[in-house]
């Protein structure tokens, strides 16, 4: 659980900071758009309010709640599941991923009423019109890292052979 908790624990701090850096800081919402590797990375100011890609934004105020809620239940129950199970130190780093992304987009929805997104990549002359945060990179990651890291290692015990009389 000590995994679990260090990482969830940075990657929420490195979220809030990153978003206070290039938001407040580097003045993003003014400004726009900031070059920073064109056209590799940059980093452009949108007003998160659904879900990936601006999905369900519509009835804002009344999703900003749902998604909350759906949010922490998600991250709870990923808490009980882990801890419940104990699969492994990569499973419990893949569990603070997402648990610790999951409350950096909570902190944001409830401050805000939005998610503050800012990253833009794009490559290859394939230009991205989406932006995102360290939060949702690290929700990826994670609930990636469960899929491969948390199937049962251990093989099942062989059945107790039978008795004869």
């Amino acid at each position: 659980m000590r995994a679990l908790s260090l990482t969830a624990t940075l990657v929420f701090l490195l979220d809030q900071l990153s978003k206070i850096g290039v938001i407040r800081l580097l003045l993003l919402r003014e400004r726009g758009e900031i070059e920073v590797f064109d056209p590799f990375v940059n980093f452009r100011w949108a007003e998160n309010r659904g879900v990936n890609f601006g999905l369900f934004a519509n009835s804002a105020e009344f999703m900003r709640w749902v998604l909350i809620a759906v949010a922490l239940a998600i991250s709870g129950w990923v808490l009980v599941w882990l801890r419940r199970e104990q699969p492994g130190r990569w499973s419990m780093i893949a569990g603070g991923l997402l648990i610790g992304g999951a409350l950096g987009n909570v902190v944001d929805r409830i401050a805000y009423g939005y998610v503050a997104d800012f990253l833009t990549m794009s490559c290859c002359g394939l230009e991205n019109p989406y932006s995102f945060n360290i939060a949702d990179i690290a929700i990826f990651a994670g609930a990636i890292g469960l899929v491969l890291f948390s199937s049962n290692s251990t093989p099942p015990k062989p059945p107790k052979p039978r008795k004869t009389p």
